[in-house]
């Protein structure tokens, strides 16, 4: 299984940014998560798309703000970041697993394969 992210840069705070997860080497039935490590943090959780068509889970930190979609043509999952802010800036990692629930949703131990990550910088 491998997990490419894409589309990160550098965005003026305010604007909007879409990053994009594709994975191969698997059905897309898996569940997708998006987290995000910033210097000197711990890597922390985004947003997750669970399976194919199953729900959609985002941090209160980006809820209203950040969006996730499926492509299922392209297998490919998307974060769409709107309203930017600084503090948003960080390397932001994809991530797919099978054992994903509501409850370990957030948690990095539920998913199995990762991408690299793809900088996102957010100026004031």
């Amino acid at each position: 299984v491998q997990l490419q992210a894409s589309g990160g840069g550098l965005v003026q705070a305010g604007g909007s940014l879409r990053l994009s997860c594709v994975i191969s080497g698997r059905t897309f039935s898996t569940s997708v998560g998006w987290f995000r490590q910033a210097p000197g943090m711990e890597r922390s959780f985004v947003g997750a798309s669970h399976r194919s068509g199953g729900g959609i889970y985002l941090a209160d930190s980006v809820k209203g703000r950040f969006t996730i979609s499926r492509d299922n043509a392209r297998n490919t999952v998307n974060l769409q970041m709107n309203s930017v802010r600084p503090e948003d800036t960080a390397v932001y990692y994809c991530a797919a697993g099978d054992t994903v629930i509501a409850s370990n949703v957030a948690s990095q131990s539920a998913y199995a394969y990762w991408g690299l990550g793809t900088q996102v910088t957010v100026s004031s």
